[in-house]
């Protein structure tokens, strides 16, 4: 098992932290991992993503110009990456940041309205784990219990008391990704 993924927005969306805690859990679950950040000098507001490649075998280069999943939250990331998924791949994208929608037939879509449910949940800062929980329940690689300890790990102490909210954002993500178009 090979999956390669792309998360791509702007800077403060938590693009790299998604990554890193997604990353984090393969590695406890024994996977081969690599993680690989890429961001302008802006970083909050410009433009950011993580390629994230889970293997069960060693990994050859973290540099990859295709993925198997693309999870894209705003529409300047959603044109530049979606050319650049793989026939039969997965497209997640959040609704609130994308204008045009995906045009490619040869891909599941997935839609979730990550930034408006936390809106509603008054805490805009769990809008990655509310992504993170769609991707877990789309393409189910590593185990929740696993992302939430990847979390305690990568928040400083003094934050833990926000991991039940995570856990909360987490899980209704799994609830409100919803399929558009499915192979």
């Amino acid at each position: 098992m090979k999956k390669e993924f792309i998360i791509a927005g702007f800077g403060g969306q938590g693009v790299l932290s998604m990554g890193k805690i997604f990353a984090n859990s393969a590695l406890m679950e024994g996977h081969e991992v690599t993680w690989f950040p890429a961001y302008g000098p802006e970083q909050r507001g410009g433009t950011a993503n993580v390629t994230v490649i889970v293997s069960d075998e060693r990994i050859s280069s973290p540099i990859i110009s295709q993925f198997d999943v693309a999870i894209i939250l705003n529409q300047p990331s959603l044109e530049r990456f979606e050319e650049t998924i793989k026939p039969g791949g997965i497209l997640i994208y959040d609704g609130y940041g994308i204008c045009t929608p995906p045009k490619r037939k040869d891909i599941s879509v997935y839609r979730i309205d990550a930034m408006d449910t936390a809106a509603t949940m008054n805490n805009v800062k769990s809008f990655n784990m509310i992504v993170l929980g769609g991707l877990l329940k789309v393409v189910p690689i590593v185990n929740t219990e696993n992302i939430l300890q990847a979390l305690r790990d990568t928040l400083p102490t003094r934050h833990h008391h926000l991991i039940p909210m995570n856990e909360e954002a987490l899980r209704k993500g799994m609830e409100i990704v919803t399929p558009l178009h499915t192979l």
